[in-house]
Formats: C-alpha cells, structure tokens, sequence
C-alpha cells in the first residue's frame, strides 16, 4: 500500500452538496492544509435541493477558517466535456466518486437515470483518471468510489465479506454499482489506476437524505402519518453513522493500493475493496423506537407520542433484502479502522439537528 498525504493536494469530489459528500468536505477542510477542494454535483431534484444548498452552506461556512480551499462546480459528472475540461485544469492529485443515482426503489421505476449517472459518470470519471498519465504526467495517484452493500444482493452468507460473490444483484441500482467495481478492475488492470471501492452500509446521520428510511419516517412521525414497517418488521439493518463513514474514507484517501509489475511484465492491477459498515445490524423495529425516544428527547415528538397507532407492518417490497451485515475486518486490519457510533448516539445526533433545521 502506497502511503499518501492529503494536505497540499489537488483533489477532485463528486457529489458534494450530497450527504456523505458535504460531511467528507467539511472534515477535509477541518483537517487538510494547502490542498484545493473541487466539488462537483449537479443539484437535481431527486429530494430537495435546498437541503443540498443547507450543506454547501456548511461548506462555504468551513473554509473560513479553513487552510485549505473549496471551489464548487454545478455540473454532472455525465458531462463528458465538463470532467475533461476540470481534469486537465485542475491536474487533480486524487479523486473521490460520490455522486451516483442513489436508492434501490427509485431504480425500479426511473432505470434511465441510473444508466446515465452510475454508468455514463463513472465511465468519465475512469477517463480522467486514465488521461491524467498523459504526456508523462503524475497523474491521479488514487480513485476512490463508492460501491454499496446493496452488491450483494440474496446473499445468504452473512456477515456480508468482500470476498464473497456478488453476482446476482436484486435492483438495477446494485447492478450499477458491481459495474462500477468491475469498470474500476478493468482501468487499474489496463492503465494503472489505483482504485478502490468502498461498499457503504446503510449511511444516517445529521443533514441526511430525505429519501432514507429513518429521515422519511421522522417526516411522517411529525405529520401524524403511519410509517410502513416492511417485512413486518423482520428486516435487519447494518447502520452506519455518517462519521464513521467519513474517517473511512480519510483512512482509504491516505492508503491507495500499489502499484506492481506481474511476471508477464503487464500491471497487476492496483485495486481494492472494502466495507465500511459497523458490523452489528438492528432490527427494524427496535431502530424505530431508539429513533422516536431521540426525537421524543429533542421535542420533535410529545412525550406521550404513541408509537403503535403509527405503524403499519406490510410485506418485503421489490429490490429489499432481509439483512445486511458487514464484515469489516479487511478495513479493520489495512487502515485500523472499525465503525463504533451505535444507534442511540447516532440517531440523538441526528434528532437535534433535525428540530434545529425544521424549525430554520
């Protein structure tokens, strides 16, 4: 593993008005000096924007006191010509994917979308990675991606590991995401792209995607509304706290696989993927009342809220799996490094920025 540091760097972040995307620019900011932070993300009204707008807010607010700078694009990352021109202006140092078409169900009924970001994207952004070699250059000294949990589709193995198959994806969304991996294998095999993959479990957090189970049933919760409970409540989730993710994500930026020559005098490819889940999955049900207690406490919620009267338990939907499990011990053992931040800190965390943001 080829060590890399991350202050004076020239570094490429897509997504970042996006939820993992904004939290990983706030804690580049906070911690790297000299560097220039060029974020992309087109803005699209997949959930709304102005909720992105709040994160770059955020951003904007950061590099104030920052060392480092943070220079916003609006643009899609399927915009061939926009990511050529960015990478031959900015001669990025490294490169981390966030933006993707997210959401299992939405890729059941609007498969266009997620050919367009997930594919077309992902393509361009292996393209200027590729290009950036040219001419003798350095060049891009590490891809970073995000892949998903949702790889391993039926899996009925579990803990989920990275060595296992993941072959038969269960939504369009998870058939996107191993194409990504395999794409990634292809460029660090035939233009010795360091690139690794990082399969994310279940992000929460504070300033988190509306269209996520926990956010969506806060929403519906303060409304009076029910919330659909699917599986009847059997589903099982490997949460993971948004910072948890982000200090994986620093550790990987710093660690880019090595490049190697095989005995055929032709790149062993520089690539690898992780995990980044926290390893113990709640059940459904017992994830909603730590949720509603959260919210309870912060005053979102009265403190006589009947959590019963609001639950409707209703059959597994197309695209969803039972469980997910992670195990992240190959993370564990490269970058020492294991999510810790259990539900009860996690969703207190996000109950008070969710009354705080409600109520601005």
């Amino acid at each position: 593993m080829e060590k890399l540091e991350l202050n004076n760097k020239r570094i490429l972040l897509t997504g970042a008005a996006g939820f993992i995307g904004a939290h990983l620019a706030l804690r580049l900011l906070r911690d790297c000096d000299r560097s220039v932070i060029v974020g992309v993300d087109d803005m699209n009204a997949y959930y709304d924007p102005a909720l992105k707008e709040y994160r770059l807010g955020l951003i904007r607010e950061a590099q104030k006191t920052s060392g480092s700078r943070f220079e916003f694009v609006k643009g899609s990352i399927a915009d061939k010509a926009l990511m050529t021109h960015l990478g031959e202006t900015y001669a990025f140092d490294i490169v981390v994917n966030l933006a993707a078409q997210a959401g299992v169900r939405y890729s059941i009924d609007h498969p266009d979308v997620y050919i367009e970001s997930n594919l077309i994207g992902f393509f361009n952004i292996l393209e200027l990675c590729r290009h950036s070699y040219d001419g003798g250059k350095p060049g891009v000294q590490h891809l970073v991606y995000a892949s998903s949990s949702s790889v391993y589709g039926g899996n009925q193995k579990v803990p989920f590991a990275v060595e296992d198959p993941v072959d038969h994806p269960v939504s369009l969304y998870a058939a996107t995401k191993k194409s990504n991996e395999l794409m990634a294998h292809a460029y660090a095999k035939l233009y010795n792209v360091p690139a690794t993959g990082l399969r994310f479990f279940t992000v929460y957090g504070p300033a988190g995607r509306p269209d996520m189970f926990y956010y969506s049933a806060a929403e519906k919760l303060c409304r009076g509304e029910t919330i659909r409970i699917f599986n009847y409540g059997s589903c099982k989730r490997d949460f993971t706290y948004v910072d948890d993710v982000v200090e994986g994500v620093i550790r990987v930026m710093r660690g880019a696989p090595e490049k190697k020559t095989g005995a055929d005098g032709l790149p062993v490819p520089p690539y690898a993927v992780y995990n980044i889940g926290g390893g113990r999955p709640e059940n459904l049900m017992d994830f909603v009342s730590v949720l509603v207690e959260a919210l309870m406490r912060a005053d979102v919620l009265p403190a006589d809220f009947d959590l019963e009267s609001h639950l409707e338990p209703v059959p597994m939907q197309p695209g969803d799996v039972p469980v997910t499990f992670a195990d992240s011990a190959a993370l564990e053992r490269d970058f020492g490094f294991c999510p810790q931040t259990g539900i009860r800190e996690g969703l207190g965390a996000f109950a008070e920025w969710y009354r705080d943001y409600r109520k601005n």
